[in-house]
């Protein structure tokens, strides 16, 4: 979590979706990470993370600034025409998966935002 903050620092103004399951590792950091600096969390419904058209409309609507995805979920987030209404991003991140050069581009391109690859757990870490 000190290496998140300090390699992509969030302000107590930013407001993170909570949206992987707590069984998950990722979870860990999308609660604390947040919290160890004053931001906001945003909690997604149970089930959430897997409709595109609900993230949209939470993030729209909760003015959420960060968000992570798997790439293979936010390609889908991307394919929903409400993501371009998303304007309150500030940052996505991504890992666990492969992430293509071409959803990479769709980020910058419908969203607008950085995009950091965190790429996966390994034995010793959740990202790296």
């Amino acid at each position: 979590i000190a290496w998140l903050q300090h390699a992509y620092p969030l302000s107590g103004q930013d407001r993170m979706l909570v949206k992987t399951p707590i069984s998950f590792d990722t979870s860990v950091w999308e609660v604390f990470w947040p919290l160890s600096i004053g931001a906001s969390l945003v909690v997604a419904k149970p089930g959430g993370h897997r409709d595109p058209v609900y993230l949209a409309e939470t993030i729209a609507a909760q003015s959420v600034t960060a968000v992570d995805f798997v790439p293979s979920m936010l390609e889908l987030f991307l394919d929903e025409p409400r993501a371009a209404g998303c304007t309150s991003l500030t940052r996505v991140t991504v890992g666990g998966e492969a992430l293509s050069a071409q959803v990479a581009h769709r980020v910058a391109d419908i969203l607008g935002v950085p995009l950091h690859n965190l790429y996966g757990p390994t034995e010793a870490s959740v990202d790296v």
